[in-house]
């Protein structure tokens, strides 16, 4: 098979592994982008793993590789049926210090390897997101604010970018013999972005240039809008079982679990499911019912928006007609009534505070926004403990002066001073 043959006594710097399925005519800009890269042929290699294409990759993969001054290897292999295969194909085959994984239908800025391998060697961290930008579809935006060399997984938005089009330490991925799942049809890369991240010796981002340009195909062949809803359950359930069997119970385990609940799960209790029979609806409550036992704790519950977390607590409770309410009232763009008490704000959706729906107020909580009344409140108890904590230790001194003179001779019993009677002494 025609291909540039490497050089076995040179180590690549980054490996670039491209899955390849019917991706013409796409696949043209894609092989020009990873050619011209500015970190250079020399250090550099393309490995392509076209699965079982008719539309004449595999032919354009070969003749790419025979011309291209980057040492290119291409595999033909029946279709596997997924991403996953031609990956795990590209990445037994891979020599570099790094890889990247390049979509045969999307394509990289000029200067993409070059500015992730140099951020990696300077930071010496594991992964390293390049700022992603979609063309002619939608791309993640909130972790492009700035560059970083250490991001924090569990409080930045770094945990919202999971697809596989980074840069990875191949040493990271061998050591813990990391492949994609083969068995899952949607979220393979989710899943193996986030156990990098967890094994792996920090992340970081390059926010100041566009490395990865997103293409939506126009053909809509893109493999995320294809699949049952079956299959995105599948997902959420093994991002959540990765998420529980790497990170101990508490607030990290939450802050990562608020991932596969946004991303995966809410989106199947949206305005779908008022296209979709009561029969669907049962079938997917029946589907989240051992992921919300498991994993649907107070501490994801407060870290969403209150639309979100009531729409969940719907599906924790089991409650498939007061779902269906709040949803069309949340469609119709209604807005709620706010309701305060006791310094505690809430948005009245649907069945707030029904007794036969048995809702817990708390999933209608408005949290840190409870409006002028609320600020007054917690500005009194403020007050309040602070004018405890001062009566305390003016009782205190008093009773230890008190203490230093000796007790007053008495007939009875000598009765120790009240904290409000010391006070009163002293002032």
């Amino acid at each position: 098979m025609p291909e540039t043959t490497p050089d076995a006594s040179v180590t690549p710097d980054v490996s670039v592994i491209i899955g390849a399925y019917e991706a013409m005519p796409y696949l043209v800009k894609c092989l020009d982008s990873a050619e011209a890269q500015t970190i250079g042929p020399e250090r550099m290699e393309i490995i392509a793993v076209d699965d079982g294409s008719t539309d004449g990759t595999g032919e354009y993969l070969e003749e790419f590789a025979a011309r291209s001054a980057v040492p290119t290897r291409v595999v033909r292999q029946a279709n596997s049926g997924g991403p996953s295969g031609p990956r795990n194909t590209g990445l037994k085959l891979a020599r570099g210090r790094y890889v990247f994984f390049l979509d045969a239908d999307d394509y990289l800025g000029e200067e993409a390897l070059e500015r992730l391998v140099a951020m990696a060697d300077r930071a010496g961290t594991d992964v390293v997101l390049g700022k992603t930008v979609g063309v002619n579809r939608n791309a993640a935006k909130s972790m492009w604010g700035r560059t970083v060399e250490r991001a924090d997984i569990f409080t930045s938005n770094v945990k919202y970018t999971l697809s596989a089009q980074k840069l990875f330490r191949r040493e990271l991925l061998m050591r813990h013999g990391m492949r994609f799942d083969e068995s899952l049809r949607t979220g393979e890369d989710a899943l193996f972005t986030l156990e990098a991240y967890l094994r792996g010796n920090g992340v970081s981002v390059v926010a100041d240039y566009v490395c990865y340009y997103l293409v939506g195909r126009e053909d809509g062949k893109h493999v995320t809008k294809s699949g049952s809803y079956t299959l995105r359950f599948d997902s959420a359930k093994a991002l959540m079982e990765l998420i529980a069997r790497l990170v101990p119970k508490g607030r990290k385990r939450d802050l990562l679990m608020l991932r596969p609940f946004i991303v995966t799960l809410l989106p199947q209790f949206g305005p779908v499911l008022l296209k979709q029979s009561p029969e669907v609806l049962r079938h997917k409550m029946e589907l989240a019912a051992p992921l919300m036992a498991a994993y649907w704790t107070p501490g994801v519950a407060r870290r969403l928006k209150p639309e979100d977390r009531l729409r969940l607590t719907c599906v924790a409770l089991n409650k498939p007609e007061a779902l269906r309410e709040v949803v069309a009232y949340l469609k119709a763009g209604t807005p709620p009534e706010r309701v305060r008490r006791w310094g505690r704000a809430y948005l009245a959706y649907p069945h707030f505070r029904d007794p036969v729906a048995g809702i817990p107020d708390a999933a209608y909580e408005l949290r840190g926004a409870g409006g002028p009344r609320a600020a007054v409140h917690a500005a009194a108890r403020r007050i309040l403990r602070r004018a405890y904590r001062r009566t305390r230790r003016l009782a205190g001194t008093a009773l230890r002066r008190l203490h230093l003179r000796g007790p007053r001779a008495t007939t009875g019993t000598p009765r120790t001073a009240t904290p409000g009677e010391a006070a009163r002494e002293v002032a």
